[in-house]
């Protein structure tokens, strides 16, 4: 066997020095049980070390955790390569093309209705709720294109993505990329995951509130933020602070080629809508347009993910990461149709290039998976999602006023 490691300064003649072995003294002496520890080109047994040292069976759990976390991510590839051999990642291209076709029908009937029956009251609001549903339909269809769910070639999707996010809704492709590419690799987590930035008018999650209730940070009213969501949340979001990102980013970047395609709809927007409202007119429209659209985009994005564990990053494998940050609603047509398939927020986020389509197809595996492991797989009701976005801001702030009152 090996000679031993030599003793350091300071050890009693109590505490015998811990063994260090040559990697083919290992192959001759390990056992399936053991587990081994390398530390500065030394390899230590801490299976027999861990059962006479103090705290000795900590260290095994750790490295117990580690093996968990190992056979996770290896069912997960296993579940992934399953997902390959059953065409998962095929898209039906007929699927997008008639979802496309919807959006134009929408727009084509938005404008028929005006035309036809002038632009009095009823025509206008009817008209201004065709045209904000078919603004969140090409907003679910651009998140399609903008993960490379649709083509095999990528320059095919980024070429289509630029035209229905630049063309169709007047906002930038790379704008949305790196905000959503940061959301996809951390969803969650503070400090990396932009759509949890909320800019002091909401705290999330438990760590947010009580931090900001030490600190006594107050910088609105935040025991109160689940009514004052209904005033500033879904009416303002796309109309007021998303509008104004773009539109500066793309300025400041120097994106111009983004901006050309968000000028093309804008463009064909007052072109359309001019002789009907006005230039005022038309912008006080496209804004109404944009404060309906609002809405069912905050409800349907915050209804899986703003209900989930919100922090800073803890030590997790990719597979309990996603998991611990969303959550599915159940499947119906309806469902489906108004949520762009992101009711499947679980499998989306396993599997960000799987074309919606399939998604739910994976959904008993990515179950099945869940519960080998013990990782809890939420799926609720529409109507059960959407109240617990509410009450997940009215926990939030009472966490802060517990903690902002505490002294």
């Amino acid at each position: 066997m090996g000679k031993g490691g030599n003793q350091g300064k300071g050890a009693t003649e109590l505490e015998a020095p811990m063994p260090t072995f040559r990697w083919e003294e290992i192959q001759k002496h390990n056992l399936r049980t053991d587990k081994w520890l390398v530390i500065d080109r030394k390899v230590y047994n801490i299976t027999k070390w861990s059962s006479r040292h103090p705290g000795g069976q900590r260290v095994i759990g750790h490295y117990a955790g580690e093996d968990a976390t190992s056979q996770i991510t290896e069912d997960f590839r296993a579940l992934r390569k399953t997902a390959e051999d059953m065409n998962l990642f095929k898209s039906n291209q007929l699927f997008f093309l008639l979802h496309l076709a919807h959006i134009i029908a929408m727009e084509s009937i938005a404008w028929f209705t005006i035309f036809y029956f002038g632009n009095g009251w009823i025509p206008t609001i009817i008209t201004a709720f065709v045209l904000a549903t078919s603004q969140a339909q090409a907003g679910w269809l651009q998140h399609d294109y903008g993960h490379l769910s649709v083509y095999k070639k990528s320059m095919w999707n980024h070429i289509v993505h630029k035209f229905i996010i630049g063309h169709l809704k007047g906002a930038s492709a790379n704008w949305w990329n790196h905000r959503h590419f940061q959301h996809h690799a951390k969803p969650n987590i503070f400090h990396k995951d932009p759509d949890v930035n909320m800019l002091h008018v909401f705290v999330l999650g438990e760590w947010q509130p009580i931090e900001y209730g030490k600190k006594k940070l107050k910088y609105l009213p935040y025991n109160h933020q689940h009514e004052y969501f209904f005033l500033i949340g879904p009416p303002l979001l796309i109309p007021l602070y998303f509008q104004y990102q773009i539109i500066m980013t793309m300025i400041v970047r120097k994106d111009w080629v983004d901006l050309a395609w968000a000028i093309s709809y804008y463009t064909r927007f007052f072109i359309t809508y001019i002789p009907f409202y006005g230039v005022l007119g038309s912008i006080l429209f496209l804004n109404f347009i944009r404060f309906l659209e609002s809405h069912w985009f905050v409800w349907v994005t915050q209804m899986n993910h703003i209900v989930m564990e919100i922090d800073r990053e803890p030590y997790r494998d990719w597979f309990s990461s996603q998991l611990a940050a969303t959550c599915n609603v159940e499947q119906s047509f309806f469902n489906d149709w108004f949520s762009g398939h992101l009711n499947f927020q679980i499998e989306h986020h396993l599997f960000p290039t799987m074309p919606r389509h399939n998604l739910h197809k994976i959904a008993p595996l990515v179950r099945s998976l869940c519960a080998k492991h013990g990782i809890e797989y939420q799926e609720k009701p529409l109507l059960r999602a959407l109240q617990d976005i509410i009450g997940s801001l009215r926990k939030s702030g009472q966490l802060w006023l517990d903690a902002y009152l505490h002294k």
